[in-house]
């Protein structure tokens, strides 16, 4: 990282981007040097995704420079890298809220600033959010710029060569950057790419060009083929980007990222260019000007909160291990006996724990790249020979590939085994990630079997219970963070499918759970029994099928029946009622409450802050369980009225 100490600060003066373009071209290095050093500082006190935004803070500044941002809309992919962008565009005296309570989002989120026109966390989004912009734009006869900023990880889903497919179809004016950070699919970028990329982003060359198409469609068929084949393979052989060019994009490239000198002739070239999509292509080093983010095998994608100096994270207090690394262990462990165990994954090796199973078993772990459509019939298309893949994906990528589980999976009724890791809510990433709706999709399909563990026993029970069905596939959920620190044991047996488990008997009152809230129900009842009213406290294991022998029995011994589930409505308790109504178990007056996550988008903040948020902590159980009985509760004696 550059030192510019002795020079006056210029980051002071951006207060928003129209300040940043009163300044030279060629006092950019000296803002860049000072911009990254401020994203350093400011995730080095929230932790975030430090890697992505620094990869791109010359990027960032040249397309503000370059173009009329928020007339001209500006949309990143994902929104990884959004945090530079996030400082110059009047959120530099929040950026340390990131990820925070009340704070800004780590992504872009259009409530948040007029800067972030399309909100963002899932990746490949992009360019069909572009594509739709630029058409209203068309519509509307306005004549501003769509630019899509998207990493080439995301351009591993087919959604974006959709959007670019139909956008070369449409011609309407969008200017794509592909941030190549990673993949190097390009050659080594230098100064003779540079400067074709400039030449051929130029209004002369695209103006020759044109009028020798034009020129080409007055010739014989047979020429005119001849002729745009031997300008695409003349320009292939220089810069690459055919695929582009078939997709119907005129490709510029590829430039280097870090160099103004490079980015910002380019982007001035095509900024009004009255073509039709454009692709940009532009090399970047994740990391970049922070040697220990350049340096980790991740290059600092995810972080903990930091050293600035040292780049050391700051180490979690030891405790019980995550539920990723116990579900990995555990399928470690049975893949050890079974050779037709497989895994699989769409993007998130380390996320899901798979990157502990490849190192066992690098030839039965599938990373298919962040395509969960193609995970899910892939796996399909393993169970259908004998093999029993594990789809290990989180709750909030599985809702891309839904037809495929409905579709592929569960129609054929194949086995395929669902490990549902980030299952409810999950702090800092907010709603975007959230695992709020899989019971209640998955639930809903014949054929499924759906468990969520209630601890880190239970999930290795449910491992074992997964790789034992043979008949239909399955699902078992479970949330991001630590266990409970409950004893695992070595040889899980299978449960007994559809069966759950009473923990604590008790009268008048029953709380049913399903999943990990369980042990708030727990601390509930101690609280309900120190006011008179001691509980029974059932875990259900299975959503579906439900133990309707263990519902029949709570229901007919209760006065009260609660069910907690960290889901949304028509999940867990919207089966439990219909069985309720169906069988005639509420004409005796049993009075049933469904605990579930309201009705809304939860906020970012603290796991512990979003339950008692969602009223699924155990505060919440007690007065819903006084709610229910119509009696009031005094807190502050501990008694009740």
């Amino acid at each position: 990282m550059t030192n510019s100490t002795s020079k006056t600060p210029l980051l002071d003066r951006i207060s928003d981007p129209s300040d940043l373009r009163q300044l030279e071209d060629s006092q950019l290095p000296q803002l860049a040097d000072e911009l990254r050093a401020e994203t350093i500082s400011a995730v080095s006190v929230t932790g975030g995704h430090l890697g992505a935004g620094l990869g791109v803070v010359e990027l960032t500044l040249a397309i503000h420079k370059v173009f009329d941002t928020p007339r001209d809309r500006l949309i990143w992919d994902v929104g990884h890298q959004c945090y530079p962008h996030k400082i110059i565009t009047g959120r530099r005296d929040r950026i340390r809220t990131l990820r925070q309570g009340g704070g800004l989002s780590g992504f872009t989120r259009r409530a948040e600033s007029e800067y972030d026109p399309f909100g963002a966390a899932h990746a490949s989004t992009s360019i069909s959010a572009g594509l739709g912009m630029a058409v209203a734009r068309d519509l509307s006869g306005s004549d501003h710029n769509i630019i899509c900023v998207i990493g080439d990880g995301a351009m591993s889903a087919g959604m974006a060569y959709e959007a670019m497919n139909n956008a070369g179809a449409m011609d309407s004016r969008l200017i794509v950057i592909l941030n190549d950070n990673d993949m190097s699919i390009a050659p080594p970028v230098g100064a003779m790419s540079a400067y074709l990329a400039r030449r051929i982003s130029g209004g002369t060359y695209r103006q020759i060009r044109n009028w020798a198409k034009q020129l080409a469609k007055k010739l014989p068929k047979k020429w005119e083929r001849l002729a745009a084949r031997t300008e695409e393979y003349t320009r292939s052989f220089w810069l690459g980007g055919t695929l582009f060019e078939e997709l119907g994009f005129y490709y510029v490239g590829p430039i280097d990222g870090h160099n103004f000198k490079h980015l910002l002739p380019v982007l001035r070239n095509v900024k009004d260019a009255p073509d039709g999509p454009i692709l940009i292509h532009v090399v970047t080093q994740k990391g970049k000007g922070y040697p220990p983010a350049e340096n980790s095998g991740d290059k600092g994608h995810a972080t903990a909160r930091f050293n600035v100096v040292t780049g050391a994270q700051e180490k979690a207090k030891p405790g019980a291990p995550s539920y990723t690394k116990v579900f990995a262990g555990a399928l470690v462990k049975l893949a050890e006996k079974d050779d037709k165990i497989v895994a699989i994954t769409a993007a998130m090796p380390a996320g899901t724990g798979l990157d502990i199973f490849a190192e066992q078993f690098p030839d039965r772990c599938f990373d298919v790249g962040i395509a969960e459509q193609h995970a899910v019939t892939f796996a399909a298309g393993l169970a259908s020979q004998g093999f029993k893949p594990f789809a290990t994906i989180y709750s909030t990528f599985l809702q891309r590939a839904y037809d495929q589980v409905v579709h592929d999976v569960a129609i054929q009724k194949l086995p395929v085994r669902f490990a549902i890791d980030r299952a409810g809510l999950v702090g800092a990433d907010g709603p975007t990630h959230a695992g709020a709706f899989d019971v209640a999709y998955l639930c809903c399909l014949p054929n499924f079997v759906v468990m969520a563990a209630a601890d880190e026993a239970e999930l290795v029970r449910m491992v074992a219970t997964a790789a034992a069905i043979d008949d239909r596939p399955s699902a078992l959920r479970y949330p991001r963070g630590e266990g409970v620190g409950v004893e695992i044991p070595e040889n899980p047996e299978p449960l007994e499918i559809g069966k759950g488990r009473v923990l604590r008997e008790g009268s008048h009152v029953a709380l049913l759970s399903f999943g990990t809230r369980l042990q708030e129900c727990l601390v509930a009842a101690g609280q309900l029994a120190a006011q008179g009213l001691p509980p029974t406290v059932a875990d259900a294991r299975f959503a579906k099928p439900l133990d309707h022998e263990l519902i029949r029995q709570l229901a007919r011994e209760h006065e009260v029946l609660i069910t907690i589930e960290e889901g949304s409505v028509g999940g867990f308790g919207s089966h439990v009622l219909k069985y309720l109504s169906d069988e005639g178990l509420l004409e005796s007056g049993l009075k049933v409450r469904s605990m579930v996550l309201p009705d809304i988008f939860i906020d970012h903040d603290k796991p512990a802050a979003m339950y008692a948020l969602a009223g699924l902590d155990a505060p919440g159980i007690v007065s819903t369980v006084f709610a229910a009985l119509g009696r009031e509760q005094r807190a502050e004696t501990g008694e009740r009225a």
